[in-house]
């Protein structure tokens, strides 16, 4: 070693092959932009200008994309429309399963969202805690966390506070710890989870909430996350806070009714939200992080050189009627 810093192309190199598991699953040189070595002579092709989000996003195959799975798929309705909730059972399996089956028995149906708490969370619950839940349970033991083994985790090349290791499973952020072995959910805007109160074995799905602050990381590995928003984000965000302690409406006539939350499978094929979410184990996922770490639009004068795995949103589109309908 001469002691010399290594050079902005090899530390960008360097970074990318971090973010992508190896440099040659995503052209490392070719994202970040690098320059040819000293001594080679360069290139007659124009110099392209690093693509913003969009322009990866407009550049992308279908291959890049995936279906939801209609059996792992909620639909929330609300009087203003409706709220796409994808579930994830290889985090929260006996959660998922619960909520699934409570969903069935249509606990649901003509409850409220009873919480509305600024910058944190939409919470919604049976508010006299009396209803049956059939054939669900009312508590589950807790599902804060799951074994590393076997998780296949796009990683995020920049340190996250919260964790040694940040990234996406599955179109999922998740947080991990390769010393313990262990890997969990992550607090970010969107993403569902099941209420509980002090003891960690007292959930179960019958109260569920989804955030809609600025990632409030302190509550992971405290509660059982089970799934994200795909869409219908603003019908939930824009509602009413709630003035009572911890966003609570104090009136009943505050609370906003659910009409029904149905599983997508359930749900005639003609009613259905057909949805497609990028998936986060391509070069076209890795071309979009490296676009929000570094970003390009002409408004930008300086690029961050960074993210959080919580600004990374996962861009989701409505399925192509030919496919939708395979």
């Amino acid at each position: 070693m001469n002691g010399s810093a290594p050079s902005p192309e090899r530390r960008c190199v360097a970074a990318a092959a971090v973010l992508c598991g190896a440099a040659a699953l995503c052209g490392a040189a070719a994202l970040c932009g690098a320059r040819a070595p000293a001594g080679v002579p360069p290139s007659a092709e124009p110099v392209k200008k690093p693509l913003t989000a969009a322009e990866v996003l407009a550049a992308s195959t279908a291959t890049d994309w995936r279906p939801l799975d209609a059996q792992n798929t909620l639909y929330l309705e609300l009087g203003s429309g409706r709220v796409v909730i994808e579930l994830t059972p290889q985090f929260a399996p006996n959660h998922v399963a619960n909520v699934e089956a409570l969903v069935r028995a249509k606990y649901f149906d003509g409850l409220a969202i009873v919480r509305v708490q600024d910058n944190y969370v939409v919470q919604w619950a049976d508010p006299e805690g009396t209803r049956p839940v059939g054939a669900a349970k009312r508590t589950l033991g807790a599902e804060f966390e799951r074994p590393l083994r076997g998780l296949a985790i796009t990683r995020l090349a920049d340190p996250d506070t919260y964790a040694p290791q940040a990234g996406f499973v599955d179109g999922f952020p998740v947080a991990a710890d390769p010393a313990m072995g262990r890997a969990w959910l992550v607090h970010c805007y969107g993403m569902v989870g099941a209420g509980r109160d002090n003891d960690v074995d007292s959930g179960g799905g019958t109260e569920l909430y989804v955030v809609i602050g600025q990632a409030p990381r302190h509550l992971d590995r405290n509660v059982t996350l089970l799934g994200r928003v795909i869409s219908g984000m603003e019908l939930l965000s824009a509602l009413p806070r709630g003035g009572g302690p911890l966003g609570r409406y104090e009136h009943a006539e505050q609370r906003v009714p659910i009409r029904s939350i149905r599983l997508a499978v359930e749900v005639p094929a003609s009613q259905r939200t057909e949805l497609e979410v990028l998936r986060t184990d391509t070069s076209t996922f890795l071309a979009y992080v490296e676009a929000r770490r570094n970003r390009h639009e002409e408004w930008f004068k300086v690029p961050a050189a960074r993210v959080d795995v919580c600004n990374i949103p996962i861009p989701a589109r409505p399925r192509p009627a030919a496919l939708a309908a395979d």
